[in-house]
């Protein structure tokens, strides 16, 4: 009776594991938790006071306010709808079919930067500047 062989899953010595794990985790570290860091440290800079103020102003909670309904009022037609596409590119060959990966993709593929350098573009000019 012949047994099987048994292989390794990875044929790839450690040294060579534990540097690409290194590396990998350092380019998370510098283009994620690097600029994060950055953005905590600039944003607490003038201390904690600062931000519990700036939580009190009016316009900061109608901003919070308006945030958290606009998120509640749109999940569940982003639930019914991202399960109906789902359900439709997992079961069915439809004309269209790439058209609607296509649009789901998106997101993924345009950066948010580059999207709100574009909305700035347009509507930057349409609303009074608040440093002025």
């Amino acid at each position: 009776m012949n047994t099987p062989v048994l292989r390794r899953a990875n044929t790839e010595p450690r040294w060579l594991r534990v540097l690409l794990l290194c590396i990998g985790l350092g380019f998370l570290f510098f283009f994620l938790a690097l600029p994060l860091l950055a953005v905590f440290v600039e944003a607490l800079g003038v201390g904690w006071s600062a931000y519990i103020e700036a939580l009190d102003d009016p316009e900061t909670q109608s901003a919070i306010a308006l945030t958290l309904l606009v998120a509640l009022t749109v999940l569940p037609f982003n639930v019914t709808f991202g399960v109906a596409a789902a359900w439709a590119i997992a079961k069915f060959d439809f004309r269209g079919k790439s058209l609607l990966i296509t649009l789901i993709d998106l997101p993924f593929a345009v950066s948010p930067v580059v999207v709100g350098l574009v909305f700035l573009l347009i509507f930057g000019r349409t609303f009074p500047d608040p440093l002025r």
